[in-house]
C-alpha cells in the first residue's frame, strides 16, 4: 500500500514473526513495519516522527510516555526515528522533528509540528474518539439547555453544588440516583448528569444503561463547563 499515493516502491517486508520493537514504553516502527502496525490497525495510531538525538524529542518523551498510558487501548502511540526509515520520511515530506501524524482508516487525520504537551496530544486525538452513549460536550449541552429540552443534574454533594452549579442544576447525589429513580426521569426535560470531572457519571451512566436506564452525561464534568467559559451560578 503506498501512502499518499506515492508510487515509489515498497520497502522491503518484515522478517517472519518480527514486528514492532519497543524502546521504553513507546513502540518504535520503521518503513518495513507501517502499513502493519500503522496504516492497517484497528484503532487510530498517533506517529510521532523523531531523531533520538533531538533535544526537543528527548524533552517530550515522558509526556508522550503517559499520554500514551492514558489512551492505551484507543489509540496506539508508536515512535518512528526518520533516519531509519528515510523512504518514508520522503513521502510524507518531513521537514522538522518532532513531527506528530494522527492515522486513522489508513488515512491522515492530523498533522502537527513541534513538541507538543499532553493536552495538546489530547486534543488532536480526541475528535477520531469513539464517544460514549450519551455522552454531551459543554458546548452541546449549553446548546440543549438553551433549547429547554434538558435540565442539569448535579451528582455532587450537596457542599459542591452549593459553591457552584450550572445554571438551573438540580441537585441529586450519585449515590440517591438510583432510590430517586422516578424524581430524576420526572424532570421536564431530559437530565444529564454532571460532576467535577465527567468520570463518576460516565461510570454511572453505563450502570444504569445496562439496567436498562439510559441516561445523558457531561463529557469533563463542570472542570470542563468552566474551562469553555460557560457560566456558573455561586452560592
Amino acid at each position: 500500500m503506498h501512502i499518499f499515493g506515492s508510487k515509489g516502491p515498497a520497502g522491503p517486508p518484515a522478517a517472519p514473526g518480527k514486528g514492532a520493537a519497543r524502546s521504553g514504553k513507546l513502540t518504535q516502527v520503521t518503513e518495513r513495519e507501517f502499513e502493519q502496525e500503522v496504516l492497517l490497525s484497528e484503532i487510530p495510531v498517533l506517529v510521532e516522527f523523531m531523531l533520538p538525538t533531538s533535544a526537543q524529542c528527548q524533552a517530550i518523551e515522558p509526556e508522550l510516555e503517559s499520554f500514551a498510558t492514558e489512551v492505551e487501548g484507543k489509540v496506539k502511540v508508536v515512535q518512528c526515528d526518520i533516519e531509519k526509515s528515510p523512504m518514508l520520511a520522503r513521502q510524507l515530506r518531513l521537514q522538522s522533528v518532532p513531527t506528530f501524524m494522527l492515522f486513522v482508516d489508513q488515512k491522515l487525520g492530523d498533522a502537527q509540528v513541534g513538541p507538543l504537551s499532553k493536552k495538546q496530544l489530547r486534543a488532536m486525538v480526541e475528535p477520531f474518539l469513539p464517544r460514549q452513549e450519551g455522552a454531551l460536550k459543554a458546548r452541546e449541552l449549553a446548546e440543549l439547555l438553551k433549547q429547554g429540552v434538558v435540565v442539569a443534574v448535579d451528582v455532587r454533594d450537596a457542599a459542591a453544588y452549593g459553591r457552584a452549579h450550572l445554571p438551573g442544576a438540580k441537585s441529586l447525589p450519585a449515590d440517591e440516583i438510583e432510590s430517586r429513580l422516578a424524581e430524576l426521569l420526572m424532570l421536564p426535560g431530559q437530565p444529564v448528569l454532571y460532576d467535577r470531572a465527567g468520570e463518576k457519571t460516565k461510570d454511572l451512566v453505563e450502570k444504569m444503561a445496562e439496567s436498562g436506564t439510559p441516561l445523558a452525561f457531561l463529557e469533563g464534568g463542570i472542570l470542563a463547563w468552566e474551562a469553555e467559559g460557560l457560566p456558573v451560578e455561586r452560592g
